[in-house]
């Protein structure tokens, strides 16, 4: 079995910075920022806000809306309603808001996906799209993207990113179910009778603002419970806002695009998203990501959905079968079902179906470690994919010295609970190059792609930068055994 490493590598760079908010610890602090502003006279204003403007020319674009919108975030700490003249209130919005190298530290993880845009390429020419995961300042990763085509001899090229990320429109969900949110408050330990309370005030269906209008009311009438209570009002509107949206318009370029965390769940990072092109029964296509948000103490599973890449649509997953990292959508209904593969004890892989994309209730062991690379641990490397032999499935096993390999197994097409076969040494092992980075001795996929009868693998070197391999899909089947086959062999040495 031969694995061809193409040499190619994506290395982060610091030189890719996006515009995001910036506010200065406490409200006092920002009461002071803003009155020192308001000492300047209105000549000062503008030598300031044209400096700013020279000074940060050609790194972003629309720097003028991105300060407006600050500047409108940050108005309720205004102490009066005078009217600000247009620099002022820009000026404001710059004072508020920082630079942020995203990918400045590590760009890993990454997952590909067929690009919704197929026109104007050579005959045996396929465009892919990549999500990559993107680490800056703080440790806090991102979604960040690329485009690329393969051609017929597998030769693979990266679109040149453009310079600049830009922020994208946040749209927070217009409603939620009353019935569907007390579960997820059961679901994350939130239930009980306060919030009981709060949401038998509100409607079946309601807005963001009616749930914080009833939390701080309930809030208040329990004035002598606040120091208790306050901290659970937080966690349950953290919630809500982990239900949203952001819009990019079609003259933003793929690389342009960033998916930033934006709800409080996701202030420690989004992490490794796991992209597939799903096909439902009624003939309908779009894109679909697991991903993994994390505030510092929580992680909380999500689904990303997209037809476009312009509009993504981020939203929890719910239900008992919901736990831990590296969940994986498959690209079709089964037998009428959802399915999806998961690590839930963060040692095993379980597979599990559902009639409900968001809700999943049921879940079932089906791979064990193994092998002497994967005794640690075992989990998905991305979605399944549908051959004529079975479910392909890129795994990663984790053995001695915390080292992370990737693995292949073989998954029957109508009971994908049936191991038919597997790979029984790794299909990827770091190597002299590939050991070095971040975190050591780890290669990583979310997500590869057939193309011309070879398996695309791009894959993470040590949590710092992205390479690709490929393999010949026949001689990658060929070298699995079947689970009895294995045992026998083992019997018989």
């Amino acid at each position: 079995m031969q694995i061809n490493r193409t040499g190619l590598v994506l290395s982060p760079s610091k030189q890719r910075v996006v515009l995001r908010p910036f506010q200065p610890p406490g409200n006092e602090r920002v009461l002071r920022v803003i009155a020192r502003v308001s000492t300047l006279s209105e000549r000062e204003v503008d030598i300031l806000l044209e400096r700013v403007l020279t000074e940060f020319h050609g790194r972003h674009q629309k720097p003028k809306e991105f300060f407006r919108r600050r500047f409108e975030d940050m108005r309720q700490h205004l102490l009066t309603d005078t009217p600000l003249s247009e620099n002022r209130t820009m000026l404001l919005g710059a004072y508020f808001t920082q630079e942020y190298a995203l990918e400045s530290a590590a760009l890993f993880n990454p997952s590909l996906v067929w690009h919704p845009d197929q026109t104007n390429l050579p005959s045996g020419t396929r465009r892919f799209a990549m999500s990559l995961r993107a680490v800056g300042e703080g440790h806090i990763s991102s979604i960040v993207f690329r485009s690329g085509t393969i051609d017929r001899d597998l030769q693979i090229r990266i679109d040149e990113p453009i310079r600049f990320v830009t922020t994208p429109r946040y749209v927070p969900d217009s409603c939620y179910e009353n019935a569907l949110f007390r579960r997820k408050l059961i679901e994350l330990g939130l239930g009980n009778p306060f919030t009981y309370d709060v949401l038998a005030e509100l409607p079946s269906e309601f807005t963001l603002e009616q749930l914080e209008t009833r939390l701080t009311a309930a809030l208040r009438e329990q004035r002598s419970r606040h120091h208790i209570l306050a901290p659970l009002v937080e966690r349950v509107v953290m919630l809500a806002k982990s239900n949203y949206e952001i819009q990019y318009t079609p003259d933003h370029a793929l690389s342009e695009r960033v998916i930033f965390p934006f709800s409080p769940t996701e202030t420690n990072g989004i992490e490794d998203a796991r992209f597939v092109d799903f096909h439902d029964d009624d003939g309908s296509r779009r894109y679909y990501a697991t991903y993994s948000a994390y505030d510092g103490e929580m992680v909380l599973p999500q689904l990303l959905e997209t037809k476009d890449f312009l509009r993504f649509r981020m939203h929890t997953l719910n239900g008992p079968a919901v736990s831990n990292k590296g969940m994986a959508l498959f690209p079709r209904k089964i037998n009428g079902h959802y399915a999806m593969l998961g690590r839930q004890d963060g040692e095993h892989l379980y597979l599990m179906y559902s009639d409900m994309l968001y809700f999943w209730h049921t879940k079932e062991l089906i791979v064990k470690p193994t092998n002497p690379w994967e005794y640690v641990q075992i989990g998905n490397c991305g979605s399944p994919i549908e051959t004529d032999a079975g479910w392909l499935v890129l795994t990663h096993g984790v053995g001695p010295m915390r080292r992370y390999c990737i693995g292949a197994m073989l998954l029957d097409l109508e009971d994908p609970s049936k191991i038919i076969a597997r790979l029984h040494e790794p299909l990827i092992t770091p190597n002299e190059i590939e050991r070095e980075g971040y975190v050591p001795n780890v290669v990583y996929t979310c997500g590869a792609i057939i193309h011309e009868n070879n398996l695309i693998i791009p894959y993470a070197m040590s949590d710092y930068a992205t390479t690709f391999a490929t393999i010949n899909i026949a001689e990658l089947i060929s070298a699995m055994t079947s689970p009895a086959t294995a045992r026998d062999k083992s019997r018989s040495s």
